[in-house]
């Protein structure tokens, strides 16, 4: 129980503290937010989204590195394709949530979180699909390192997307 532990906990406290990377990027994105607070409304669909599409993407690698279905040498290859994966799942999503948020709280804000979803979906998937890979090669364990490292990295890069598409299509500071 002890060695779990300790192979566990390393990696949970790196990306605790560099969650903090996620505090930044609202901090910076904090006038924006005040701006227009219903984009804070959608936090969380965002980054749960995110999160969950990276992570299904990298438990998928993390069992064909088990299976020896792919190995370190085919990240390119994994990389295109978890990449056209992400942009079919951002595709259905985006369009899902392009239709549901347009009806209840308007067109302009639909768009961004239509196109939050495509461009999130796409990097998560991609990210999701390289870290278990990436693990590998530098002598980590894919199944402890990957979610963890997807989960903080996608909260922190989905929300600058967000808020740079927020900002470029609602004319926002």
């Amino acid at each position: 129980m002890f060695r779990l532990v300790r192979s566990r906990v390393v990696w949970l406290l790196v990306l605790a503290v560099s969650a903090v990377l996620t505090v930044r990027v609202l901090e910076t994105f904090e006038s924006t937010l005040e701006q227009l607070v219903v984009l804070s409304v959608f936090i969380p669909l965002l980054t749960g989204t995110g999160g969950n599409t990276g992570n299904q993407a990298a438990t998928s690698l993390t069992r064909a590195l088990a299976l020896g279905d792919v190995h370190t040498r085919d990240v390119v290859k994994v990389m295109l394709r978890e990449m056209r994966v992400g942009l079919c799942l951002g595709l259905l999503l985006g369009g899902l949530g392009f239709v549901i948020v347009g009806l209840i709280y308007g067109w302009d804000i639909c768009a961004v979180i239509g196109l939050t979803l495509l461009a999130l979906c796409t990097l998560a998937a991609t990210v999701g699909g390289c870290m278990p890979l990436i693990a590998r090669a530098i002598g980590a364990d894919p199944a402890v390192f990957s979610n963890p490292f997807i989960s903080t990295f996608v909260d922190a890069a989905g929300l600058v997307v967000y808020f740079l598409i927020a900002r470029a299509m609602l004319g926002l500071a």
